[in-house]
């Protein structure tokens, strides 16, 4: 069995405390000010692991943290810890299913919203060595010709090596997402990224939120628990059905095959007709 890591041990890289600190309005609005280098007035409070399907037959998305600014522009901050296929290919996606949730029908689509995606890794996803990358539209035929469609993605590595372009801020912020302790922020001259840390405290001192991450432990145990079970039933039931099956071309009547495999006699049936 896993073992559980406390509350008081996580990271701002592990998406249980990221979404806490976040929904406080003044510690995202610090953080996004540090990544983009600008002011950023929040609208509203932050929509914590908000749902979003385009429509009842596509999958559904889970944002960690969305929310627009004064201007409406849109943020989508993510935290991933681990550096699975296709992440690119999912920020593409989210960024798609955020302008589907942009316009009501009719509207122009000079109308739809800047949209900022932001992921924030402990591993350098192109290898570049690089803190930052940030990718938006440009003609490969004409150098510094941008498509201005209002879509930017950033790609933030913690393990950046390369300083050049980017504020030591951004470094010591991105240190403290991958280590969030007393040291890393108070090593940091950053007013923002102290106020940041007085709130991790907060939430790590808290006995409601100790129970909340304990529950929601417990629970995700539950459900790989659970998947796992449901897999050894249906490798066990394909398994049947692949015995019957060689049963079944051996010529051996639906009664015998039911009784030795376990399967129905109408299970039997339809695959003794699917064989014709």
């Amino acid at each position: 069995m896993e073992k559980i890591k406390e509350l008081k041990d996580l990271d701002l890289v592990d998406r249980f405390l990221f979404a806490e600190v976040m929904e406080d309005e003044g510690s995202l609005a610090d953080v996004l000010e540090i990544i983009l280098g600008r002011e950023v007035v929040l609208k509203g409070l932050p929509q914590v692991e908000k749902e979003f399907r385009k429509n009842v037959w596509s999958r559904q998305v889970r944002l960690d943290v969305c929310t627009k600014d004064v201007f409406d522009n849109v943020y989508d901050t993510e935290v991933q810890k681990r550096k699975t296929h296709g992440l690119p290919q999912r920020t593409r996606f989210y960024n798609g299913v955020i302008d589907c949730k942009l316009l009501e029908p009719g509207d122009d689509y000079i109308n739809l919203n800047d949209v900022f995606m932001i992921m924030i890794m402990p591993f350098d996803l192109f290898g570049k060595g690089l803190y930052r990358y940030t990718f938006d539209m440009s003609c490969r035929e004409v150098p510094g010709m941008r498509l201005e469609d209002g879509a930017t993605r950033i790609f933030l590595n913690t393990r950046g090596t390369e300083t050049a372009g980017v504020s030591q801020e951004l470094i010591d912020l991105l240190h403290y997402f991958e280590k969030t302790t007393d040291i890393n922020a108070a090593a940091s001259s950053s007013d923002k990224i102290r106020r940041l840390h007085e709130k991790v405290r907060t939430i790590k001192a808290s006995e409601e939120i100790g129970i909340k991450f304990m529950n929601e432990w417990e629970e995700k145990m539950l459900e790989r628990k659970e998947g796992r079970e449901e897999g050894r039933a249906e490798g066990e039931r394909a398994k049947q059905r692949e015995i019957a099956e060689k049963m079944i071309a051996m010529g051996m009547d639906i009664p015998t095959v039911s009784e030795a495999t376990g399967l129905s006699e109408d299970e039997v049936r339809e695959l003794k007709n699917a064989a014709r």
